[in-house]
């Protein structure tokens, strides 16, 4: 199965690990992947704050640059939902709304991907220590990706599993409220992260990097012993 990376930008920039182990993944679970160089931002910041035609610039970019691909996945849920609104932000259009509802439908984050596209609940990963997940807002609330994640993170040998308390709360980051209302966001990340102090964990995973990010640099500040990792680092221990 032919599966065309989008990588992300936070990935791209700031996480490239994280790219690194969703490849990896894909190709030991059987897929051959293809990495498009052309592709950009998504428009998701521009377009939520406001910039709607600027944002579609970016947006006909990328339908153009996932025009051939099969699959189109995502270690974002975040993004992936992005994809899945253009349909939306494109209707009326006689040109491109057809094309964003191509790429809309070959759409999937990762973990939704191997479960739900290639049926697998088990990838073979072993990962020993106590893990609590992060739940982001958009992948769970919007794009409705919820069971893949814990699926998956249930069948990996040697990993303790411990319930992120208050999980369906904002972890603050929300793309450019972090930045608007950096007060207000400072203290749901405080809440986010007595939390994830709650469960004793030593790793919190989640699969968005923007929220991991931003959770992370709370932890790191607040001199936390707690290790972040995306799912995709997990799912590809062995």
């Amino acid at each position: 199965m032919k599966v065309t990376l989008f990588a992300t930008c936070i990935i791209d920039m700031f996480q490239g690990n994280v790219g690194k182990a969703t490849v990896e993944l894909l190709e030991r679970l059987g897929c051959e992947i293809a990495f498009p160089e052309s592709q950009v931002c998504c428009g998701q910041p521009a377009y939520n704050s406001g910039y709607v035609k600027e944002s579609k610039e970016a947006m006909k970019r990328m339908i153009e640059t996932f025009v051939d691909a099969e699959y189109v996945v995502s270690p974002s849920g975040s993004c992936a939902f992005m994809f899945k609104e253009y349909p939306h932000i494109f209707a009326g259009d006689p040109v491109w709304e057809p094309k964003a509802q191509a790429l809309a439908d070959k759409t999937y984050e990762l973990t939704q991907f191997i479960v739900d596209v290639l049926k697998i609940e088990d990838v073979g990963a072993t990962f020993k220590g106590n893990v609590t997940y992060h739940t982001s807002c958009h992948m769970t609330r919007l794009l409705g990706v919820k069971e893949p994640p814990m699926i998956l993170l249930g069948n990996v040998k040697g990993l303790k599993f411990t319930e992120l308390p208050g999980k369906e709360q904002c972890c603050g980051f929300g793309g450019t409220f972090s930045i608007k209302m950096s007060q207000i966001s400072e203290q749901m990340v405080d809440e986010k992260v007595s939390h994830v102090e709650e469960t004793d964990a030593e790793y919190l995973v989640g699969a968005d990097a923007g929220c991991l990010i931003n959770i992370g640099g709370r932890i790191e500040r607040l001199g936390k012993p707690i290790k972040v990792l995306h799912i995709a680092e997990i799912l590809n221990s062995h």
